[in-house]
């Protein structure tokens, strides 16, 4: 699929869900993709993009900055309170404030360097063990903390088990939002995210269907 193809199956998916055209953001997922492939897909005008891994985002997206101007960065995946400081200062939203920990190093960090990324706290749905994310039970307490410290926290993502229906986890995912005033949903992707988006997304996660199957780097 191309990103045109994309971007009009969200724009059909906004119509349905009675939502304005536009108000759903395409977060196109870069991480492990070839400098070229980025580079296509931002000579297209896209500029809003997501990485899992800081140490990626930080070899790859400087050097883009320079050539594009607004590009909007997200991190997607898991962040280690040893890389948030990279990651305060390069990227314009962080999706996996996942612990108390790394909330405080953000506020802290936040202190020092004067600014903060918008954050979304990640809710592990599927209460899985090996995935990160604050169980549902204990969303409410963890939302306060973090508002607590003055975190700019914009809403909530989900990432559902992969065995499971999808529109279920969104749908928890937006009553915990809606009963703490959060509007931001991080949910969906290639998959399920016009599911995602007649549940209320407002960021949706699109990887290999704009930029192909991932290539992985030589061992």
């Amino acid at each position: 699929m191309s990103l045109q193809d994309i971007t009009a199956r969200i724009s059909k998916a906004e119509t349905a869900a009675g939502r304005p055209v536009g108000s759903v953001k395409l977060i196109a997922v870069s991480k492990v993709q070839p400098n070229e492939r980025v580079q296509a897909v931002l000579e297209q005008g896209h500029r809003c993009f997501g990485e899992n891994r800081v140490q990626e985002a930080v070899s790859k997206w400087p050097g883009f900055m320079e050539q594009f101007a607004d590009i909007d960065l997200h991190l997607i995946g898991p962040l280690q309170t040893n890389k948030a400081r990279q990651a305060i200062e390069l990227v314009n939203s962080i999706h996996s404030v996942d612990r108390p920990k790394l909330a405080k190093t953000l506020a802290r960090l936040a202190q020092e360097v004067g600014t903060c990324p918008d954050l979304f706290i990640q809710v592990n749905t599927g209460e899985e063990d090996q995935k990160a994310g604050i169980l549902p039970a204990e969303a409410d307490t963890f939302i306060a903390e973090c508002r607590g410290l003055d975190l700019p926290i914009q809403g909530l993502m989900c990432i559902p088990p992969v065995d499971e229906e999808p529109s279920l986890h969104f749908a928890l995912l937006a009553k915990i939002a809606e009963r703490n005033g959060l509007t931001g949903l991080s949910m969906g992707m290639s998959g399920d995210f016009e599911q995602a988006i007649a549940l209320g997304a407002t960021h949706v996660r699109v990887g290999s269907a704009i930029f192909g199957e991932r290539v992985r780097p030589q061992e």
